[in-house]
C-alpha cells in the first residue's frame, strides 16, 4: 500500500510519547498537534516531533473543546488509556480511566472531523464504555468501522491485540472494515525477522518476561512474536518455577530484554529520542501504540480515502457531462 493522503491533518488525544501519530505520519498524513496530561510523554514527544505538544487533562475541559477545534483536524486520532479494560489492569469502569473513551467520543462530536481513529483493548467491545461512545458517534452522524488486529500480522513483532474503530463523518458502517482484513500479513512477524530487518542483533535465542502470576511462561523464544510489551520490565525471579510452556530453561543465556530492546519490539525507530528514569521509560514504551501498528491502520485508511476520493471524481465527470448534454438538449429543443 503505498497510497499517500492528500494534505490530511491530523491531531492525536492522548498521545503519550507519540506511536501512534509517528506510524500515521509515516503513512503520509499531516500530524500538527499531540495532547497528553503526562509531562514526561509530552517531553519525550516533543523531542521527536517538529509540531506543537500540549499538557493537559482531557478529561477535565467540561465540553470546552475549542483548543481541538482550533486546529480543524481532517481526522482526529487517539488511544484513551484503557488500563480499567484491559487483562492486565483491574477492570473496573468505575475507577475513572474509562471515562476518558467518553471524553474522547465527545470532542469528536463536538469538533466534527471528517474522520476517527481511536484504539484501545480488544476486551474494550465488551464494555459499557464502548456502548456508551457508540450511542455518542452515531448521534453525530459517524459511519462506524470496527476490527480486532493482531499487530503480528501487521508488521510488529508481537502478539498484541488491538481494537481500533474508524468513524466516517456522514459515513457507512462497516466500510472501511475491508481495507483493515485484506491487507494483513499472512504469517505473524517474529522477533527475530524483525530485528533482521531492521539491521539489529539479538545475543540471546530466549528471554525472561515476567508472567502476571506463576500459572502462565515467563520465558520465550525470538523465534514466535513477543507477548505483549506491557508497562514493567522485572529481573528474573529466583522464585521462578520452570513452566511446561517455557521455550528454555532458565540459565545465564537467558535474561530480560533491554528497554531500547523492548522499544524496537513495539517498532520504535533507532532514532527515536527518549530520556527519562528507565521504569519512567518502560511505562512509556509499553503504554504506547506499536508505531508499525498505528502506520497499517493509517495506510488502510489512506487506500480508503484514495478510493473514495476516484469514486467521488468520477462521479463528478459523470455528472458534469449529463449537464452538458441537458444544455445542448435544451439549444435543439430552442
Amino acid at each position: 500500500m503505498e497510497t499517500k493522503p492528500k494534505n490530511l491533518t491530523v491531531v492525536d488525544l492522548f498521545s503519550g510519547c507519540g506511536g501512534l501519530s509517528l506510524g500515521i505520519q509515516n503513512a503520509g498524513f499531516d500530524v500538527i498537534a499531540g495532547f497528553d496530561n503526562w509531562e514526561l510523554a509530552i517531553n519525550v514527544y516533543q523531542q521527536n516531533f517538529k509540531h506543537q505538544a500540549f499538557l493537559i487533562d482531557l478529561s477535565n475541559l467540561q465540553g470546552q473543546f475549542d483548543i481541538i477545534k482550533r486546529f480543524n483536524p481532517d481526522i482526529i486520532a487517539g488511544g484513551p488509556p484503557c488500563q480499567d479494560f484491559s487483562s492486565a489492569g483491574k477492570r473496573d469502569e468505575n475507577l475513572g480511566r474509562a471515562d476518558l473513551t467518553i471524553s474522547f467520543a465527545e470532542i469528536v462530536a463536538f469538533v466534527k472531523p471528517r474522520f476517527f481513529i481511536m484504539e484501545n483493548v480488544d476486551r474494550f467491545v465488551k464494555s459499557t464504555k464502548y456502548q456508551e461512545a457508540k450511542k455518542i458517534f452515531q448521534s453525530a452522524n459517524y459511519g462506524l468501522s470496527e476490527k480486532i488486529l493482531r499487530a503480528s500480522l501487521c508488521g510488529v513483532p508481537q502478539s498484541r491485540k488491538r481494537f481500533f474503530w474508524i468513524g466516517e463523518l456522514d459515513g457507512e458502517d462497516k466500510k472501511i472494515e475491508p481495507y483493515l482484513e485484506n491487507n494483513l500479513a499472512s504469517e505473524p512477524m517474529t522477533i527475530r525477522q524483525y530485528f533482521n530487518s531492521i539491521g539489529k542483533a539479538l545475543n540471546v535465542d530466549h528471554y525472561y518476561r515476567h508472567p502476571r502470576s506463576y500459572q502462565r511462561r515467563g520465558v520465550f523464544s525470538v523465534d514466535e512474536p513477543s507477548p505483549t510489551v506491557r508497562g514493567v520490565n522485572r529481573p528474573i525471579s529466583k522464585t521462578y518455577q520452570p513452566h511446561p510452556g517455557d521455550s528454555a530453561l532458565v540459565s545465564s543465556n537467558v535474561r530480560p530484554l533491554t528497554t531500547i530492546e523492548r522499544s524496537y519490539i513495539q517498532t520504535f525507530p533507532d532514532n527515536f529520542l527518549f530520556q527519562g528514569s528507565k521504569t519512567a521509560l518502560e511505562q512509556l514504551i509499553g503504554n504506547a501504540v506499536p508505531v508499525k501498528l498505528a502506520e497499517y491502520v493509517a495506510r488502510c485508511l489512506a487506500r480508503y480515502i484514495e478510493d473514495s476520493d476516484v469514486n467521488v471524481s468520477l462521479e463528478d465527470v459523470r455528472l458534469e457531462q449529463v449537464d452538458k448534454s441537458f444544455i445542448q438538449l435544451s439549444l435543439i429543443d430552442v
